[in-house]
């Protein structure tokens, strides 16, 4: 993997003000009707639903070059109102199609509001987006590093089969006998702990994504962050694959908490467990266990 995360992942209010606007696409995701009810200063209206039409990085690079995210020297930085979930996907898809400079707001749009910043209402700088045409490859340099398919994460079973069915036939293995980590590597389910233990994808382990989100910010802060992860075996030297349950927005967020922690081999499997169910792939469960039960993984 290339070496990246030159900005930091969250911008403080106070720094967000101490920005020149010409330097900046302050990115809002919420739904345009909200937006136009009341927004950051200065914010472009960019719901994720658009966001979440397409993962062809030529597309992508069409819609957020619409909006004034049209070369490198752009910060972006992005916002929403529902805990930093719906911001830290859309975020993700800047960083996929190669575009570094890339923040979160450390904060939600109603936290923004309840702190008394100035806000303003009407369509401002969101423009209706009627139709995005694709670009051709110039200026484009995806970044798959930081995306898992599920043809990436059957490999990694796979490899983490072989590597169990090599400790049965060799109890002098130096291999590490935590349960996710072949290869290096570690799934790693953030849906609520019940979801989990109903059904998730082989091997992976469970750390439910409201564990990483703060309570007036939108992550906790690093030393809390390193804290569990270090609790739970997660290594800095393994490469974690999040996902969740849907497209990608509350693992989104704990993506970002990795990698607010430090962790710089972390991929997000953005089309998450809707695709994998849809494939048929395998899932396996807990039926029995209880909520807590840590050992059933």
């Amino acid at each position: 993997m290339k070496a990246r995360r030159r900005y930091p992942v969250l911008v403080e209010p106070e720094e967000l003000l101490n920005i020149s606007s010409k330097d900046v696409v302050l990115i809002d995701v919420r739904k345009e009707e909200d937006y136009i009810q009341g927004h950051i200063p200065d914010a472009v209206s960019l719901p994720l639903a658009r966001v979440l039409e397409s993962m062809d990085p030529k597309q992508l690079h069409g819609l957020f070059r619409s909006i004034g995210v049209d070369d490198a020297s752009k910060y972006a930085i992005v916002y929403d109102d529902t805990f930093g979930a719906l911001a830290a996907r859309v975020a993700w898809a800047l960083e996929y199609i190669g575009h570094e400079r890339v923040s979160l707001l450390s904060i939600t749009y109603g936290r923004w509001v309840s702190l008394g910043y100035e806000v303003e209402k009407g369509r401002g700088k969101g423009k209706s987006i009627e139709q995005v045409s694709v670009v051709d490859d110039t200026g484009i340099n995806a970044d798959y590093d930081i995306l898992a398919t599920y043809d990436y994460i059957q490999a990694i079973i796979e490899g983490i089969k072989q590597l169990q069915q090599g400790k049965e036939t060799n109890s002098n293995s130096s291999s590490s006998s935590k349960k996710g980590d072949g290869e290096g590597k570690v799934l790693l389910d953030v849906r609520e702990r019940l979801n989990y233990l109903d059904h998730h994808i082989p091997y992976a382990m469970n750390i439910p994504w409201k564990a990483f989100a703060g309570e007036d910010r939108i992550l906790k802060s690093v030393d809390e962050i390193n804290s569990l992860l270090s609790y739970r075996k997660i290594s800095r030297n393994d490469e974690v694959i999040v996902y969740c349950g849907s497209v990608g927005t509350l693992s989104g967020l704990s993506y970002y908490a990795l990698r607010l922690a430090g962790y710089t081999r972390v991929r997000l499997y953005a089309r998450s467990l809707k695709e994998w169910r849809s494939l048929n792939l395998p899932v396996e469960g807990f039926k029995n266990a209880h909520y807590w039960d840590l050992s059933a993984e």
